[in-house]
């Protein structure tokens, strides 16, 4: 059984002889690697991230768009979200997590938010009397949601009631 992260060749291993020495792995390889570019830096006097003036003064290199003052840790995560795209899948995920503080306690214990795509929320009801009850709310908690996520994220909220189970294929049976 070899090493799953030893990434050498077996062929070499073969053809290598008995005197030669074994091929390293790709862990050690990157280690020498490391090693080497921290040596080379140190000899130019270095670090990663800094680099020399013209009067050979040493100066910290900024990657763009980082640097200056702290940020409140909610205000950076914010960016981060408006950033990436993830602001509605945020927003979704919180009514997710949240449902029975948005339809109340009483729904929440028998229905839960199923999954959320292209503006359209599917709600799975544990009964067909509260999937009933759920579509005579439906508008209601569509402008419930849009409130929360912002006008326009929920269009529609489609009602999904417990399955029966697959139907018996053939004839009507009588009991």
């Amino acid at each position: 059984m070899s090493d799953p992260q030893d990434v050498h060749n077996s062929a070499d291993e073969e053809t290598a002889g008995e005197g030669a020495a074994p091929a390293k792995s790709g862990i050690e390889l990157a280690r020498e690697a490391l090693a080497q570019a921290k040596a080379d830096a140190l000899k130019r006097g270095t670090l990663p991230g800094q680099k020399r003036k013209g009067n050979g003064r040493v100066v910290r290199v900024r990657e763009p768009g980082r640097g200056g003052d702290p940020k409140l840790f909610g205000a950076a995560i914010r960016d981060l979200m408006a950033s990436r795209g993830w602001e509605q899948r945020a927003a979704v995920g919180g009514v997710f997590g949240n449902w029975a503080g948005i339809v109340g306690a009483e729904l929440a214990e028998h229905t839960r938010p199923d999954r959320f795509e292209d503006g359209e929320l599917t709600v799975a009801a544990d009964s067909t009397t509260w999937a009933t009850q759920l579509r005579l709310l439906s508008s209601t908690l569509v402008r419930r949601l849009n409130e929360e996520l912002g006008h326009g994220t929920v269009r529609k909220v489609k009602v999904v009631g417990p399955s029966s189970g697959p139907r018996r294929t053939g004839a009507w049976r009588a009991r």
